[in-house]
């Protein structure tokens, strides 16, 4: 998946939690979400904060989507919540490889 398709299929579903997110959407949304954090940042402080605010539900949802396609609930991003062990976990369950075949959250994610 691209850079532009992963954006736009995040801003398509942007209240969406259900499904699954491949690892690249999820991760290509994420460096939007970063370069876009830095470029508020560069701009005004308030800015910024219009950014984040923005931004926040579509990244839950695609980060919710990124866990369902490895088997677990989306409401475990919550863990991320817990300085350090809980950014370690989340790391590490987005760069897991999703499950090939269907659960409970749908099929397999089929990428072209």
């Amino acid at each position: 998946m691209t850079f532009l398709k992963s954006v736009e299929i995040c801003f398509f579903k942007y209240a969406d939690f259900n499904g699954r997110a491949s690892r690249s959407e999820f991760w290509w949304f994420y460096l939007f979400n970063l370069l876009c954090y830095i470029v508020g940042f560069l701009i005004n402080p308030v800015v910024e904060i219009i950014i984040i605010l923005g931004l926040a539900l579509p990244y839950f949802a695609v980060a919710a989507r990124r866990l369902h396609d490895i088997g677990k609930t989306g409401w475990l991003q919550l863990i991320g919540f817990i300085p350090l062990i809980g950014w370690i976990i989340m790391i590490i369950w987005c760069a897991t490889e999703g499950h090939k075949k269907k659960n409970s959250y749908g099929p397999a994610i089929k990428l072209k």
